[in-house]
């Protein structure tokens, strides 16, 4: 997930343990533009004509509630509401204990507030906040904790800022050259929650679906750019029953249009 000062470009990879629907407006009026969990409905990133916009990871451990509300309806509740970022998330954390370890990043485009929320806080900190301009990283922990990859991946899209200067960035371009690496990291410098072969297999930024583990890997890859004149693209590159397929929806934030 990014923020820049001018524009915010929120890069999202989706893994492949479930069925998904891509990129679409949805059925009920078409007020909500992502993809869809097929199974309970959720999303992991999804936006609004009026400009609001959440996305979703899980947060990695080893232990799970016997009976968790599902996560991916985080982000559709806020989609669907006309609250703030911030007081949406001070009324989320008061039930954040029935639900399995998540972040989830809540923003208006309109107001440009973005706060990031967890049920898994580092010691000391709070559950809630608001996420400055600049680049950030949000993997399967804390946001910008330094895990290799997520380092991999702040360095790569600063060098491709610093390439563009001030010209634009085609959202297609950001999911190709940044969100493509199999580059996977040494043992010795990854988190060790699971087993040391399973982490191997999880640090590069694009899982690959075959690995000796069994089937898992990313299935999506999505970008989204937003600036200052309201304009928002959304691409995504997900992988389907024909193979991996690609598209674009560009469309004007409604109240910054009025």
């Amino acid at each position: 997930m990014i923020l820049v000062e001018k524009e915010m470009i929120p890069l999202f990879l989706c893994d492949l343990v479930r069925p998904t629907k891509p990129l679409t407006w949805w059925e009920g009026g078409g007020h909500i533009l992502g993809g869809r969990d097929g199974l309970a409905g959720g999303t992991w990133l999804a936006c609004t004509r009026d400009g609001r916009v959440a996305f979703l990871t899980n947060v990695r451990e080893l232990q799970s509630l016997p009976q968790p509300k599902s996560r991916g309806h985080l982000p559709v509740r806020f989609l669907e509401s006309k609250k703030d970022p911030y007081k949406f998330a001070e009324e989320l954390v008061k039930e954040a204990d029935q639900y399995n370890g998540f972040n989830l990043i809540i923003a208006n485009l309109c107001s440009m507030t973005m706060v990031y929320v967890t049920n898994r806080p580092k010691e000391g900190n709070g559950s809630i906040m608001e996420v400055s301009p600049g680049i950030h990283v949000l993997s399967n922990a804390r946001l910008d904790s330094p895990w290799p990859k997520s380092e991999r991946l702040r360095h790569s899209f600063k060098e491709l800022l610093d390439l563009y200067g001030d010209a634009e960035v085609a959202v297609a371009e950001m999911v190709e050259k940044l969100m493509r690496d199999t580059i996977r990291d040494d043992e010795s410098v990854l988190p060790h929650i699971y087993p040391a072969e399973k982490e191997y297999y999880l640090s590069s930024i694009f899982v690959e679906a075959e690995t000796p583990l069994g089937r898992y890997g990313t299935r999506s890859s999505s970008a989204l750019s937003f600036t200052t004149s309201g304009e928002l693209s959304f691409h995504e590159t997900s992988l389907q029953e024909e193979g991996w397929e690609e598209q674009t929806v560009t469309y004007q934030i409604e109240k910054i249009n009025k």
